[in-house]
């Protein structure tokens, strides 16, 4: 069985600026470890993008970020505090100035639009309904939804269920928003349409973002800097002008869609995070 990428275990320094600084971050689902020691840090009002294959741990990474996976070890300084040992209540407070927008939407299928995003402010808040249900207009209006508040969820296109995901994210007002695969499942046209609109909330809002995907163009169009997990590890770590003349092999053919000469590899490291005997190859 192969074994995955060696870490970086020098960590990095939280700098003055950084919204999200990461140190030695590791990941376990039982004895299998997903996140083998990882560092970076987000600036202030920069958007990064987390790159990388199938089974990288990009979304492992993201969702222990948000909160919804635990570290096994290590740092996670958000808005200068560590989120992996802070008490439950100034977690859960500090997680009221993030916002999530997941990969499907998320969103109640039971509720309307205008519920959906209104529900945040109507768990945390001591608004009145009044003042939430004109907070709920702006926000759809942010988005590109105006009038469409009373919708149910299954009436709307794909990119209008992300839009409307975006506007619940949005509710709070949050100092940092997190995305998960934003334009997956989305014709090109309209996921350009949610690139414009994350470059539009950055510039209008100077929002720190962090956005997981695999779509390159999406990528290098919204990203200040990016990263690229491989196995667990980073190996890479730049702007994105940067990283497009990367000589680092993971990089270049993550970059340039080469295929794995063989499976042997993949297998053998999705085997270990699975537990499950692959199949043989005749």
């Amino acid at each position: 069985m192969s074994s995955p990428p060696k870490p970086n275990l020098t960590p990095t320094k939280p700098s003055s600026n950084a919204a999200i600084s990461v140190r030695n971050l590791r990941v376990k689902y039982g004895e299998r470890e997903i996140l083998h020691g990882i560092n970076f840090e987000v600036p202030e009002g920069e958007t990064m993008v987390i790159l990388g294959g199938s089974g990288s741990g990009k979304s492992t990474l993201l969702r222990t970020l948000v909160g919804l996976e635990k570290p096994s070890s290590g740092e996670i300084w958000i808005q200068g505090k560590d989120f992996a040992s802070i008490p439950d209540a100034e977690r859960d407070e500090l997680r009221k100035k993030m916002g999530m927008s997941f990969q499907g939407g998320a969103l109640f299928g039971s509720m309307t639009v205008g519920e959906n995003v209104a529900l945040p402010l109507q768990e945390h808040t001591q608004l009145d309904d009044s003042t939430i249900e004109i907070m709920v207009r702006l926000k759809l209006d942010q988005v590109g939804l105006s009038g469409f508040e009373n919708y149910m969820p299954a009436q709307l296109s794909g990119g209008m269920k992300k839009r409307a995901a975006i506007a619940r994210a949005l509710a709070m007002d949050p100092a940092t928003l997190f995305f998960d695969e934003p334009s997956a499942g989305l014709d090109p046209i309209i996921a350009a349409g949610i690139d414009e609109l994350i470059l539009k909330l950055k510039k209008a809002f100077r929002m720190t973002i962090v956005v997981v995907t695999h779509e390159l163009a999406s990528a290098f169009l919204i990203a200040d800097r990016m990263i690229v997990l491989d196995k667990g590890v980073i190996v890479a770590d730049d702007t994105a002008q940067n990283l497009q003349k990367s000589t680092q092999p993971r990089v270049r053919q993550f970059l340039d869609r080469v295929p794995e000469p063989e499976l042997t590899g993949e297998i053998d490291y999705l085997q270990m995070l699975t537990g499950d005997t692959p199949p043989q190859r005749q």
